[in-house]
């Protein structure tokens, strides 16, 4: 029986695409093996959303031709796309395939196995207006289940090279997303995560279509408990969307909102399409109609020209902001974007105390807002035993507004809406005891 290994670099939506590639592979018959140990192909899907991606991508393409050097070598993701000559100059690397046309992986490697002359299957991304169709009927973590919507971005932010790995935006049939949805609730998902790469844009190339309709599309899928949007940019967030998170008791009150600096002067740098003032008033709206609503955030820091008193316009925005949890990231520069290019750098040591600061906001604001919960139930569905000590009985899981609770608990709760009370609040996780289990899903074999 041949065998396949795979390894992953980067995203949420790398992980997906490799899953589908994988069924492509199981479906030829191939069994799946370690990365770490010997195949017959090996898949790298890379990534490039930092120079250190690339490295990284490099070495594990390396490690894979040392592994085995009989293997059929495949290399895809992000950086395959941008640099796959770069790629093949490796010695040992068979197929370079970028982030498009993965369908066609398994005749490739039939092709391989004949002739053994190296591939190069990337073609120009930006030229791809058609939404890759791949499907993932399951996935490793049987909890919640991710669903890619759309692929490619158009909004070309300074600091960013996705637009040119991944292409522009283009959406998935608004058919496919509803027929792969309900297949995941058969398999017995009772959440569904949106996922994409500029996932809130979905429908914006599709005639009287929208996110909004997607998601009152998929608040009729039978048996689907709960939605979760990826990241969504505060623009994208319209009065049809705020409409749906209001009436719709499927939508989870957690939204994934970056908002990268909270300063004006930075944001226009970054090619930002919005204003502090206007992204708070997004965020007061859904406020209002999801009280208790956990936002969450991305930030760089460190952005070129981002003075001390630029930082200090930030760090009280955010602060005003009240977000659940912040994502920080010292600002790296990526080689072909118009950001890396940019005069006034600044010094690494200025922009690690920066992040130090903003990571230690973070942890004080995610501690008040799980202290709201405390004496209150939540549904939370667990996902596994408890990582800090597996054979304690303790389980964890998030509940629809993203606090992560740890309880007392039984392996066949996995997977089921749980209702939990909050006991003890922290900050990357809280204490809760179970109250009970709501009706237990239709009885799937998990």
């Amino acid at each position: 029986m041949a065998t396949v290994a795979f390894h992953t670099l980067g995203c949420k939506v790398n992980f997906y695409d490799t899953e589908a590639i994988w069924q492509l592979f199981k479906n030829e018959g191939y069994e799946q093996v370690d990365f770490e140990q010997t195949a017959d192909v090996y898949v790298v899907n890379t990534c490039t959303v930092t120079n250190t991606g690339d490295k990284k991508s490099r070495q594990m393409i390396r490690r894979a031709i040392r592994r085995n050097p009989e293997a059929i070598v495949a290399v895809t993701g992000c950086y395959a796309q941008t640099s796959p000559a770069e790629i093949l100059a490796i010695p040992g690397v068979d197929m370079v395939i970028g982030t498009q046309d993965r369908d066609k992986i398994i005749p490739l490697v039939k092709q391989l196995e004949q002739d053994r002359q190296p591939i190069n299957a990337v073609r120009n991304i930006m030229k791809t207006r058609q939404f890759e169709e791949l499907d993932v009927p399951d996935f490793a973590d049987r909890t919640r289940a991710f669903l890619k919507i759309q692929e490619g971005c158009n909004n070309f932010c300074t600091f960013c090279i996705i637009p040119w790995s991944r292409g522009l935006m283009r959406s998935r049939e608004p058919q496919s997303v509803i027929q792969q949805a309900k297949q995941l609730v058969e398999a017995g998902y009772q959440e569904i995560v949106l996922t994409g790469i500029h996932t809130g844009g979905y429908g914006e190339d599709i005639e009287d279509y929208s996110l909004a309709k997607l998601l009152w599309d998929l608040d009729k899928v039978e048996g689907l408990k709960r939605i979760r949007i990826s990241s969504i940019e505060a623009s994208q967030i319209t009065d049809e969307v705020i409409e749906v998170l209001q009436s719709s008791d499927k939508m989870c009150r957690h939204l994934h909102i970056p908002l990268q600096a909270g300063d004006d002067q930075v944001l226009a740098r970054m090619r930002r399409k919005y204003t502090t003032a206007e992204f708070a008033r997004k965020i007061e709206r859904l406020h209002e109609i999801m009280p208790d609503v956990a936002i969450t955030t991305d930030v760089i820091v460190g952005f070129p020209g981002e003075t001390e008193e630029m930082f200090r316009n930030g760090y009280k925005f955010m602060e005003q902001m009240k977000f659940s949890e912040m994502h920080v990231f010292p600002y790296s520069k990526r080689t072909g974007t118009p950001a890396a290019r940019m005069e006034d750098q600044i010094d690494e040591e200025i922009k690690n105390a920066r992040v130090h600061e903003l990571i230690d906001l973070s942890e004080k604001m995610q501690l008040s807002y799980a202290q709201k919960f405390v004496g209150q139930v939540l549904e939370v569905i667990p996902e596994r035993a408890y990582k800090g000590a597996p054979e304690s009985g303790l389980y964890m899981g998030y509940s629809d507004n993203y606090v992560q609770l740890v309880f007392e608990g039984s392996e066949d709760m996995i997977g089921e809406v749980c209702r939990v009370k909050v006991t003890e609040a922290g900050v990357n996780e809280s204490k809760g005891h179970l109250v009970r289990i709501v009706e237990p899903a239709h009885a799937v074999n998990l």
